[in-house]
């Protein structure tokens, strides 16, 4: 590896038309506030902003999509969320130079395929999930048809071809690329793909078992072979105690301590080069303490520590 980068771009991805819940596409409003520029600032970087993304709302999509032919209830809105996901894959590549760190604000989850997309074109890029979801159905299997439960599948070519072919066509991770943090609520077929497929997953019962420190470690081992890592962060990963700003909450999450060493194990690391906020919906928070959160743990990820 290079260098750790000494500059930070931030790039805002403000859609939530991945899921049903509407709010998310605040997030990014959100982590500003809370001050994630001046926090790492703080900490020695050059933080520069890149600002948002233009992204349609969820009724103009909906008018345009009404009675056309390309609609499909198994997977909602994903041509437009394909395409937004295209851009975030071009403005990272166009914007943020590759010796920067990126930081990617969501929105939902399905932002990840573009920010994943552009990080694994520059470099073999391994993916830490953070999430309390696997985000491994596809079209087929998703009891629900909303986008951003799909994204792991189609960063590994599985599922609706306008998402497997954002960026260039084809997969863009193989499934020993990615390790997952924190799964607790899987989907019943979704579960099935996940039982049968390589990607390693590491569910709550395992740091209940082992601790956070030692699953953390273990995802750094499997990833050894990597030149990079980017962490892909959904809030909903943490126990709604300590993140209740979140679309889809469930109880018995990383504890707000846990969440602390998972970033500083990785960050010293050394090969953490991106990363990924996602799901923060402030119209469910508390005060903005979903988003707060959120800011102290890239400070923790960028290399914060208590001494």
């Amino acid at each position: 590896m290079s260098e750790t980068p000494r500059a930070v771009r931030i790039l805002g991805a403000p859609m939530d038309m991945g899921q049903n819940r509407r709010g998310v596409d605040m997030g990014p409003s959100a982590v500003r506030y809370a001050g994630l520029q001046e926090r790492l600032t703080r900490l020695g970087y050059a933080v520069h902003d890149c600002g948002n993304l233009a992204v349609p709302v969820v009724e103009e999509v909906a008018e345009r999509e009404r009675g056309a032919a390309s609609a499909d209830a198994r997977a909602r809105h994903v041509e437009t969320v394909a395409e937004v996901c295209q851009r975030i894959y071009e403005e990272i590549l166009a914007r943020i130079p590759a010796e920067d760190f990126a930081i990617v604000l969501g929105g939902d989850h399905s932002i990840s395929v573009g920010s994943v997309a552009a990080m694994a074109r520059r470099r073999p890029t391994g993916v830490i999930w953070v999430d309390a979801h696997g985000d491994f159905n596809t079209p087929e299997t998703s009891p629900s048809g909303n986008v951003h439960g799909m994204p792991v599948a189609a960063l590994i070519g599985q599922g609706a071809p306008a998402l497997v072919n954002v960026g260039y066509a084809g997969a863009k991770l193989q499934p020993a690329q990615i390790v997952m943090i924190g799964v607790r609520d899987l989907d019943p077929e979704e579960r099935l793909r996940l039982a049968e497929s390589p990607i390693t997953v590491f569910t709550m019962t395992d740091i209940d078992e082992h601790g956070i420190a030692e699953v953390t470690r273990r995802a750094l081992d499997r990833l050894n072979f990597l030149e990079a890592l980017h962490v892909s962060l959904d809030m909903d990963a943490l126990d709604p105690e300590d993140a209740p700003g979140v679309g889809t909450p469930v109880r018995g999450g990383i504890s707000y301590r846990e969440a602390h060493l998972l970033m500083e194990i990785l960050s010293a690391s050394g090969k953490v080069r991106s990363l990924d906020i996602v799901e923060i919906n402030p119209i469910l928070d508390e005060r903005n303490q979903t988003a707060e959160t959120a800011v102290e743990l890239a400070a923790s990820l960028l290399g914060k520590r208590i001494l």
